[in-house]
């Protein structure tokens, strides 16, 4: 197959993934793959094949095309190549949930010499690195990525960029428990999706729609969140968008949770958990098992709570992520504080503490913990977090973490 032949059987593939012919799309690409010889050629269709099976939550697939790119960019020795296949590398072990992966991937994309794509790509590559240290629970780390990849974003007039990363930081901000910042960054990504994506893909959309509900069911206007899931859904079922669809359900039952409609919630959780489950998204799945522990405890049915914690806190340790542990462990705490057993009890007060140290949950100014409640907080350039009121109130003129002198906030 001849470069012009290949070029159009690549262009003829987008067009039917972008009509939502997906399967058709597929099998276009994968022809394509078969008979072609050139690396070019096979470079390109490789990169929609990830791209494609990424969006459809075929991980496992994605992961294996990104491997095939990487030997293709080997082949042709080009370091703009080389760059690309490593950042589908990161971004398929990121969706797995391998997250020290990701980093390692992610740090290798940074180390490559100057290449042609590398400022185009390396806000890609802080947003993928950023994502997965908020996997990890490192939290300054992840920040100081984000906020990286915010000024490749504003530097190159990137607003889908930039949209992607308000995402992100709508998550981080909802982790830590500041719902105010946790809504106003996916609003910024509707806002720039409004203004700037009359050719976007609709997913920017449905992805700040799921955002913005998380938000809203965290402030406790339920209708609210329960409208902007809803549109989020209907985009993710048009487009056969599985991960997005696995999302929304957890939201509506978090959603039918916080009514007490708990009869609602649990078909909605199981929903969850099988595409969750499908997909291999472990982090999704403990977020299901937390919800659905939280319903247990809901009707007084401790043992099935402590049974869905132990399965969360399984999946929890096997992914690294601590805030979900500390989570648990609360919750655990307070089912053996109900039952009177001390010694269980005593274990989880212990772990619960280790979590708090090694996320550093704490505002460095006045000791407390940040993300036990709503509250707001601002970082600094160093990324370090603070309550805002502590930092309103005190005269001080650098960070107390790490004595960096600036004070003058980021972007974030």
């Amino acid at each position: 197959m001849g470069q012009d032949q290949t070029k159009q059987q690549i262009e003829k593939g987008l067009q039917l993934y972008q009509s939502n012919q997906t399967e058709k799309a597929l099998q276009v690409w994968m022809k394509v793959l078969e008979k072609n010889t050139d690396l070019v050629g096979r470079f390109r269709v490789l990169g929609c094949l990830v791209t494609a099976h990424s969006e459809m939550g075929r991980y496992k697939e994605m992961l294996k095309f990104a491997v095939v790119q990487i030997d293709t960019a080997r082949e042709l020795e080009d370091a703009d190549f080389l760059l690309e296949s490593y950042l589908n590398l990161a971004r398929s072990n990121e969706k797995l949930c391998e997250f020290h992966k990701t980093i390692s991937y992610c740090k290798t994309c940074l180390g490559l010499p100057g290449t042609r794509v590398g400022a185009q790509l390396g806000g890609q590559v802080s947003l993928s690195m950023g994502n997965a240290f908020l996997g990890l629970s490192l939290f300054q780390k992840a920040l100081e990525s984000f906020e990286k990849a915010l000024r490749y974003a504003h530097n190159n007039d990137d607003a889908m960029l930039e949209c992607r990363v308000c995402c992100s930081l709508g998550s981080f901000y909802a982790q830590v428990k500041d719902y105010e910042k946790a809504l106003f960054f996916p609003c910024k990504a509707a806002e720039l999706v409004n203004d700037y994506g009359k050719g976007w893909s609709l997913k920017y959309r449905a992805m700040s729609q799921y955002h913005m509900a998380v938000a809203y069911r965290l402030l406790g206007h339920l209708g609210s969140a329960m409208e902007c899931c809803e549109e989020s859904m209907k985009i993710a079922l048009q487009h056969g968008d599985r991960p997005l669809q696995a999302l929304c359900l957890l939201c509506f039952a978090d959603i039918h949770r916080s009514r007490g409609d708990l009869e609602t919630a649990f078909p909605r959780y199981d929903s969850a958990m099988s595409i969750m489950t499908e997909i291999g998204n472990r982090l999704g799945q403990v977020q299901v098992l937390l919800g659905v522990a939280k319903c247990w405890v809901a009707r007084k049915a401790l043992d099935k709570a402590l049974d869905a914690i132990e399965r969360a806190q399984d999946l929890a340790e096997e992914v690294g992520n601590k805030l979900s542990q500390l989570k648990l462990h609360c919750l655990s705490e307070s089912i053996y504080r109900s039952k009177g057993l001390q010694r269980e009890l005593r274990a989880h007060v212990v772990r619960f503490h280790e979590c708090v140290e090694e996320t550093e949950l704490y505002c460095g100014l006045c000791g407390e913990s940040i993300g036990e409640r709503n509250s707001r907080l601002q970082a600094l350039p160093c990324s370090h977090i603070f309550h805002l009121r502590c930092l309103q109130n005190n005269g001080i003129r650098s960070c107390p973490n790490c004595r960096r002198s600036s004070m003058k906030p980021g972007f974030v």
